[in-house]
């Protein structure tokens, strides 16, 4: 049995997926660019997904445009609104448990010059408000927030957030990346006043190197990447079809399946995390398991043990978990997010994040389980020698 929880790294692609996939591969292959026959039905395809995408998150077709990821769309968003309204003030807001593709763009244009307000969070990783409130100034331009954090899974109050915006300085334009939050819980973009959210499709159960990225239609961006101006001058480059026909049927099937899968993933998430915390001690849940909470993440620690050293226990037995962000793993140093709430070191060096899917059983968790109280007891017997 191969039981996989670590599905905020990545998703399995659906078989359904694959199969357009394969098609575009084989079959209509061609540059939607191209004029002749095989071009248009590459271009339809396009945007056929196109529209998918629009009506699953209730806004405009043209307010959509295809990226290679989740990065990709937040560097294309968020530079690109500093640079287009640079004119007009050099101080931009985020928070400090943002995702690398994130914390990077701001700490390359604090050493540019800007202004730089990294916002406070508790210990659940909800943002300091009053700090938003009154960190907004006359200079203040770019707000960038993320919904649902990779890690422990928090689903920040963006009603307030755009509130407290607005009502500060309502030329601030609000970036939110949503990686982590679309297509597992609703999101009102249009009512929220959202100006630009990003979104990738192997987080879905869609295609690696594809994602997305909303752009309120009376919103401007300066493009960071130039050429043939593919997806209307917004990112150029020769559009990603097999990946992005892969999206587009990702979502389709998402839309159908949304609440009986989101019920599914809420369901197995509280039952392994109660069945953790009745049969494993001297453990600490660092995600909430309320609605104040994405269904698909639990982030917890266990005491007196290496997360790694767990991670590669439970990988013994066919059972994936992970440490915190898949991006960063391969870097030195404590999660900035666990640092970030307030987490002593002994509780995040025990850390470890297990992410739901449909497809997952509680068949497999009740195995992960057996496995996981059988690693920690041994770990724990061997650190205590």
């Amino acid at each position: 049995m191969i039981v996989y929880l670590d599905n905020s790294a990545t998703t399995r692609p659906r078989d359904e997926v694959i199969d357009v996939m394969n098609n575009m591969l084989k079959i209509d292959y061609g540059n939607p660019s191209s004029l002749h026959r095989m071009g248009l039905e590459a271009e339809k395809k396009v945007e056929s997904s196109r529209q998918i995408i629009a009506d699953f998150l209730r806004v405009r077709k043209d307010e959509i445009f295809f990226t290679s990821g989740g990065t990709e769309s937040n560097n294309i968003a968020i530079q690109g609104l500093i640079n287009k309204n640079s004119r007009a003030g050099k101080h931009i807001i985020t928070t400090e448990i943002e995702h690398s593709s994130v914390l990077n763009i701001f700490k390359a244009y604090e050493q540019r010059g800007y202004d730089i307000t990294y916002l406070n969070v508790d210990e659940y990783g909800f943002i300091d408000i009053e700090q938003l409130e009154n960190s907004i100034r006359e200079d203040t331009i770019v707000v960038s927030i993320m919904l649902v954090n990779n890690e422990i899974g928090t689903i920040q109050n963006l009603k307030q957030i755009k509130k407290i915006i607005s009502k500060k300085n309502n030329n601030v334009k609000l970036h939110i990346d949503g990686v982590q939050a679309f297509g597992k819980i609703k999101v009102d973009i249009k009512d929220l006043g959202i100006d630009t959210f990003s979104f990738s499709g192997h987080k879905i159960h869609g295609p690696k190197g594809v994602g997305g990225l909303y752009v309120r239609k009376d919103v401007n961006l300066d493009p960071i990447v130039f050429g043939g101006n593919q997806e209307r001058g917004i990112r150029s480059g020769t559009e990603n079809v097999p990946g992005i026909v892969g999206l587009g049927k990702a979502v389709e099937i998402l839309r159908d399946n949304f609440t009986q899968e989101k019920e599914k993933i809420l369901s197995l998430k509280k039952y392994f995390a109660s069945s953790i915390q009745e049969k494993i001690d001297n453990i600490k849940m660092n995600s909430l398991l309320d609605n104040r909470s994405a269904p698909h993440i639990l982030n917890i620690s266990f005491i007196g043990v290496k997360g790694e050293v767990l991670l590669h226990y439970l990988e013994r037995f066919n059972i994936f978990v992970s440490t915190g962000s898949a991006c960063s793993s391969h870097k030195k140093g404590k999660s900035h997010v666990l640092k970030a709430i307030n987490l002593k070191d002994q509780l995040i060096d025990g850390t470890v994040r297990f992410s739901f899917a449909y497809s997952n059983t509680k068949e497999e968790l009740d195995f992960a389980l057996d496995k996981l109280i059988e690693s920690v007891n041994e770990i724990r017997k061997i650190t205590m020698r």
